[in-house]
C-alpha cells in the first residue's frame, strides 16, 4: 500500500511538472508536445497513474485506481503551490483553462474525455513494449484536441485562484467527476469493444 501512495504522489508531481510547462508556454504547440515528458516518467519509472491503471485494472480493482487516483491529486497539489511561487501568470493561464472547461459543460467534457482515456491506454500499451512513438504523439494529440485529462485537470485546477474555485466549486466538481468516469470509459474503450 505504502509503495502504491509514493508511486501516485511521484507520478501527480511528474504530470504537475508537465502541466507547469505547459502553462508556461501559455498553451501552445510546444507546450503540448513538453507535456510528453510527463506521460514518459510515468512510464519509464513505473509509476502509478489513474490513467495509466484505468486500462488494465481487474475485477476488484477499483478501490485501489481510486486511491491512486487521490493521490495523483496530492502530487499535482504539490506541484500546484510551487506553481503560486512562479513569476509567470500559471494562475491566470490556468483560470483560462477551467473557465473553458465549464462553459463547455459536464456533459459534453465526460464524451470528450472519453478520447483521452482511450490515448492514453494505447500510448501506455506501446510503451510496455518500448515502442514510444504513440507516446511522444499521443499525449500533445489530446491536448491539442481539448480531450480533458484527469490527473492534468486536477493539476490545472490546484493552480487557480483559490476564491474562483470557492465561487464555482459545484460546477468544477461536476465537471471533474465526469471527466474522471470519461477518461476510465476511454481507457477501458478497446477492451470493451472487443469483449466477446
Amino acid at each position: 500500500m505504502k509503495s502504491i501512495i509514493r508511486s501516485s504522489i511521484l507520478s501527480g508531481i511528474a504530470i504537475g511538472i508537465a502541466g507547469f510547462g505547459y502553462l508556461a508556454s501559455d498553451k501552445d504547440i510546444v507546450g503540448a508536445i513538453l507535456f510528453a515528458f510527463g506521460l514518459a516518467t510515468v512510464v519509464h519509472y513505473s509509476l502509478k497513474l489513474y490513467t495509466g491503471t484505468a486500462g488494465f485494472i481487474r475485477r476488484g480493482e477499483l478501490g485501489t485506481l481510486f486511491l491512486i487516483l487521490f493521490f495523483n491529486l496530492v502530487g499535482c497539489a504539490l506541484m500546484g503551490l510551487m506553481a503560486r511561487c512562479s513569476p509567470l501568470p500559471l494562475q491566470e493561464t490556468a483560470q483560462g483553462i477551467l473557465e473553458g472547461r465549464l462553459a463547455m459543460g459536464a456533459l459534453r467534457g465526460g464524451v470528450l474525455s472519453i478520447g483521452c482515456g482511450f490515448i492514453m491506454t494505447t500510448a501506455v500499451t506501446f510503451a510496455r513494449q518500448d515502442k514510444m512513438l504513440p507516446l511522444i504523439f499521443g499525449v500533445p494529440l489530446f491536448i491539442v484536441c481539448g480531450f480533458p485529462h484527469c490527473v492534468a485537470d486536477g493539476f490545472y485546477y490546484l493552480c487557480v485562484p483559490l476564491a474562483y474555485i470557492a465561487d464555482h466549486w459545484q460546477e468544477v466538481l461536476l465537471f471533474y467527476v465526469s471527466i474522471v468516469a470519461g477518461n476510465f470509459i476511454g481507457c477501458n474503450l478497446y477492451r470493451l469493444v472487443m469483449a466477446g
